[in-house]
């Protein structure tokens, strides 16, 4: 394995576990302020669209190389 090659993988298990992690602090933020179900949509949607959207450039990166 190349250093090219592990650090891509580290780059993307590592973005993935914070993406994971940050959705977490998302559910945990609207369960303690008591949001709803609503609420709750409405703090994934917000705070989870700039996660979405990395995701979303990393699969176009992949299908474009």
């Amino acid at each position: 394995m190349t250093t090219e090659q592990f650090e891509m993988w580290s780059m993307n298990i590592g973005v993935g576990v914070l993406i994971i992690f940050m959705f977490f602090i998302i559910y945990d933020l609207g369960k303690k302020s008591e949001a709803g179900n609503f609420g709750n949509f409405i703090l994934f949607l917000a705070l989870g669209l700039g996660m979405v959207g990395f995701l979303i450039k990393v699969v176009l990166q992949y299908f474009m190389e």
